[in-house]
Parts: structure tokens; C-alpha cells; sequence
């Protein structure tokens, strides 16, 4: 595995599903890691596992839309953990919409979270990666959706792809404008992970299962260790001469 000792890492949406499977792996491999979370709540649940397990983590909570919240939050990150090597941009959501009913303030919902709260976040952080020095990573959370439309029933939740097609392309130019100071950004795009992400779906149900076995090529849905794997190697200097990209991570999801 990756080491990460004497890293600090910065994860939003630390309080579930893959951010949760992020920071414990991150703080597993040795980094210290900031938990960034709207929920104060599940994100000190998490933090208060990796401390049992003796790893180092402190929560901050903002909305990752909000600047200031933001600011108030990695400054606080900061000082705890004396800096961030990495951020693993993480936060996200969506709305189970189909496009004639999404309304405006869906869209503006899931753009903002989605997209712009990692342009935000990152903005934020870019002081304390600059000084960060050698090996200051950022990784962003894209999706399968990003590159195909995926709908079981006919509804593929057009504002959500939006987002994630706008993270792909906020990775690459990143990964350009943040080269001058040696920061590599890159992003996993997961296929189908089984977390209480999506509302109402449950990757057991036959209909669920049979639509996910026909474009797998690996039977099985992912797991957060899955998704956290792909990150961590990106965040490690095995992945020193990888930059924005966006790295599938989809049991073959996108092969057919």
C-alpha cells in the first residue's frame, strides 16, 4: 500500500459513504486527515472511528458552497494538522429528477455542490498546497456519468451528469493552471458503489441487479474501499508523474 506518514489530507463529504472510506484509508496509510462535512454530526463518527483505530483526524464543518464557511474551516484544518498535502474534493450530491420536471433550484442545487463547491474548496485550499511543497495532490470525485448517460428507466438526471461532465474538465484545467506550483489534480470516476448515495436505490434488487450485470465486466457492485484504493494511489508519489486525468474506477462499466 501507498505510506502517508507525515501527509495531511483534507476530505469533504468525510461523513459517509466514499469520503468516509477515504479518510480511513488515508488516516490507515498514516496521514493525518481533516474531516470536511455539512454534518457535524456523522463526520465526528468517523473521525472518533479513526482515532480508536489510532490514526489522527479533527472535524470542520461548512457548506462547501459557502466561501466563508469554507475559509473558516481549512484555516481551521490547517492549524490542527500544521498544513494540507492533499485534498480529496469528495463532496456531492443529487436529486432524482427527470429533465422536464428538474426545477431551477435543482439544478443551481447540484451544479453548486457538485462543481462549483470544488472549485471553491480548492480555491481555498491552494495556499496550504502551494506551501505544502513536493508531493501536493488534489483528487476530485467524477463519475461514469460524466462520460456516458446512465438510466435504468428512462430518466438519467440531466443536472447531475451536468455537474460531473463540469468536474472532468475543472480537473484537466486545474491540473494545467496548478502545475507552476507543483500540485497534480486528477479524478476518479466511480461506476456504480453500493452507499446510500442515490435515494430509494438498493443494489440488491433484481431489476437494479440484472440493469448493473448487463454493462459490468466485475459482477459486483464497488465498495468504498474500492473507490478510496484508486485515491490514495493518486494521492501517492507512485502516482508522481499522473495529471489530469480522470481514472475509471467501474468494473468495466465504460467498455461497452
Amino acid at each position: 500500500m501507498p505510506s502517508h506518514e507525515n501527509r495531511r489530507a483534507l476530505v469533504t463529504g468525510a461523513g459517509s459513504g466514499i469520503g468516509r472510506g477515504v479518510a480511513r484509508r488515508l488516516a490507515g496509510e498514516g496521514a493525518a486527515v481533516a474531516l470536511l462535512d455539512v454534518n457535524r454530526e456523522t463526520a465526528s463518527s468517523v473521525a472518533d472511528e479513526i482515532i480508536r483505530d489510532g490514526g489522527e483526524a479533527v472535524v470542520v464543518v461548512a457548506d462547501v458552497r459557502d466561501r466563508v464557511a469554507v475559509r473558516e474551516a481549512i484555516a481551521t484544518a490547517g492549524a490542527a494538522l500544521g498544513g494540507i498535502d492533499y485534498l480529496v474534493n469528495n463532496a456531492g450530491l443529487i436529486t432524482m429528477s427527470a429533465f422536464e420536471q428538474t426545477t431551477d433550484e435543482e439544478w443551481d442545487l447540484v451544479m453548486d455542490v457538485n462543481c462549483k463547491g470544488m472549485f471553491v474548496v480548492t480555491q481555498e485550499a491552494l495556499p496550504y498546497l502551494r506551501d505544502a511543497g513536493e508531493g501536493a495532490a488534489v483528487v476530485n470525485l467524477s463519475t461514469v456519468e460524466a462520460e456516458v448517460v446512465v438510466s435504468s428507466q428512462g430518466s438519467c438526471q440531466v443536472h447531475y451528469n451536468a455537474s460531473k461532465g463540469g468536474v472532468r474538465m475543472l480537473t484537466k484545467a486545474m491540473a494545467a493552471e496548478l502545475s507552476r506550483y507543483g500540485i497534480r489534480v486528477n479524478a476518479v470516476a466511480p461506476g456504480p458503489v453500493a452507499t446510500n448515495f442515490i435515494p430509494g436505490l438498493s443494489h440488491d434488487d433484481v431489476d437494479v441487479r440484472s440493469f448493473m450485470d448487463a454493462r459490468l465486466l466485475i459482477k459486483r457492485s464497488a465498495t468504498p474501499d474500492d473507490i478510496a484504493a484508486a485515491i490514495s494511489f493518486l494521492l501517492s508519489t507512485d502516482a508522481s508523474y499522473i495529471t489530469g486525468v480522470q481514472l475509471p474506477v467501474d468494473g468495466g462499466w465504460l467498455v461497452r
